[in-house]
C-alpha cells in the first residue's frame, strides 16, 4: 500500500479525491482520482464537479480518473503540506507558518464548495473554522498584499453565506509584513562516549509518529545512550516548537523503556531511569536496541527513510512560480535573515 505520505487526498462526502505527490508539488497535476465510498452522498455533488456521463462511469465502477479540478488540487495540497511538509535547516527547507496555510486552505475550501457544494460536507474542517484556526493567534505575518487578497476573497464567501461577523473580520484583519519568527537550533550532540556508556546510537524521527511541523525533518537526528548507572539519555536535535513527546527504547521490537522529552534550546532531550533487568540487558555483547521517537504503537502506518527521501527530493525540486503563499512567506523571511 503506497502510504499517505505519497498521496495528497481530499476526504469528500462519500469517497476520496487523490492525487500523485510528484504532480502536485511540480505544478502539472493533470488528473485526479475519485474513489467512492458511498455512492448515494456522493452522486450529488460528483454531478456538478465532473457532469453527468463521467458521474455514471464513476458510480459504476465505484472510481475514476478525471482531469484534475485546480480547485481540488490547491486544497490536497495545503492538507497535504499541513501533514507531512518536511521542514528542515539541515536539508534547507524552511518551515511553513501554519496560520498561513490554514488561511490558504479557508479559502481553498471555500472555492472547492463553489464549484461543488456537498463535496466537503464531511470534511474535517469549514472554511469558517479554518479562517477561526488562521487568525487564532492575532495579526497574520507574510507578504501583506497577498495576504490582505486571500482575506478579501474570504470576507466576499462569508459574505454570500450570511456569516457577517467573520466577513467583517477577514475584510478587517490585521496583516504584519514579515513571517513569524520559528528558531530552529541543531543541538547539542550528546558527550563524547566513554567509561560507563553500556550502549548508545542513532535514529531518524519517524514523520507519521510525530505532530506535523515540530521536529526536523533529516535522518539521523536522534541520538541516544544508555549508562552504567541504569539510565537512558535521548536528544532529537532540531526543534521548530513544542510539543508533547516520548522516546521509547526497545529490543527485538519490544518496548522496555519510556523517556519523556522536553523543549530545550533547538532540541528535545530527556532520560529516564532504568530497571535492574533493563540495564544488564543493555551491557550484553550486540544486543539490538532500537528507539523510537514519538507514537510507538504498532498500528501507526510509519514511513521509511526511502519515503522520506523521496519527499524531500520532490520538495526541493518544487518550482517558485507553484509556491503556496506560505512558502513564498517563508523564502522571503530567509532573505531577510541573510
Amino acid at each position: 500500500m503506497t502510504h499517505p505520505v505519497h498521496t495528497p487526498v481530499v476526504a469528500a462526502d462519500g469517497g476520496l479525491v487523490r492525487f500523485v505527490l510528484a504532480d502536485l508539488l511540480a505544478g502539472s497535476a493533470t488528473s485526479m482520482r475519485i474513489e467512492l465510498t458511498d455512492a448515494g452522498a456522493a452522486e450529488p455533488w460528483l454531478t456538478r464537479l465532473v457532469g453527468a456521463e463521467a458521474s455514471r462511469i464513476a458510480l459504476d465502477r465505484g472510481h475514476a480518473d478525471v482531469p484534475a479540478r485546480s480547485e481540488l488540487a490547491t486544497l490536497a495540497l495545503l492538507l497535504w503540506a499541513r501533514r507531512w511538509w518536511p521542514a528542515s535547516q539541515r536539508l534547507g527547507v524552511p518551515s511553513l507558518d501554519p496560520a498561513l496555510l490554514d488561511l490558504e486552505a479557508a479559502a481553498a475550501t471555500a472555492a472547492v464548495e463553489d464549484v461543488a457544494e456537498g463535496l466537503l460536507d464531511s470534511f474535517e474542517a469549514t472554511p469558517a473554522e479554518l479562517f477561526d484556526a488562521a487568525v487564532a493567534g492575532g495579526a497574520l505575518t507574510g507578504p501583506a498584499g497577498e495576504v490582505r487578497d486571500l482575506c478579501g476573497r474570504l470576507a466576499a464567501w462569508f459574505d454570500a453565506q450570511d456569516d457577517v461577523e467573520r466577513a467583517e473580520a477577514a475584510a478587517g484583519l490585521e496583516v504584519a509584513g514579515s513571517q513569524r519568527a520559528y528558531a530552529l537550533a541543531a543541538g547539542t550532540g550528546s558527550g563524547a562516549p566513554g567509561d560507563g556508556v553500556l550502549a548508545e546510537g542513532r535514529a531518524s524521527v519517524d514523520w507519521a509518529r510525530v505532530p506535523p511541523g515540530v521536529l526536523d525533518a533529516a535522518e539521523d537526528t536522534v541520538t541516544w545512550r544508555i549508562v552504567a548507572a541504569g539510565r537512558i539519555e535521548v536528544e532529537v536535535a532540531g526543534a521548530f516548537a513544542d510539543a508533547v513527546l516520548t522516546a521509547v527504547a526497545t529490543h527485538d521490537g519490544e518496548p522496555f523503556a519510556e523517556v519523556p522529552l522536553d523543549l530545550g534550546a533547538g532540541q528535545f532531550a530527556g532520560s529516564a531511569d532504568l530497571d535492574p533487568a533493563a540495564t544488564r540487558l543493555a551491557a550484553t555483547p550486540d544486543v539490538h536496541i532500537g528507539l523510537v521517537v514519538g507514537v510507538a504503537a504498532e498500528g501507526v502506518v510509519g514511513t521509511t527513510p526511502q519515503d522520506r527521501a523521496a519527499v524531500v527530493a520532490l520538495v526541493r525540486a518544487r518550482p517558485p512560480r507553484v509556491w503556496t503563499l506560505a512558502e513564498r512567506a517563508a523564502a522571503g523571511d530567509a532573505a531577510e535573515e541573510f
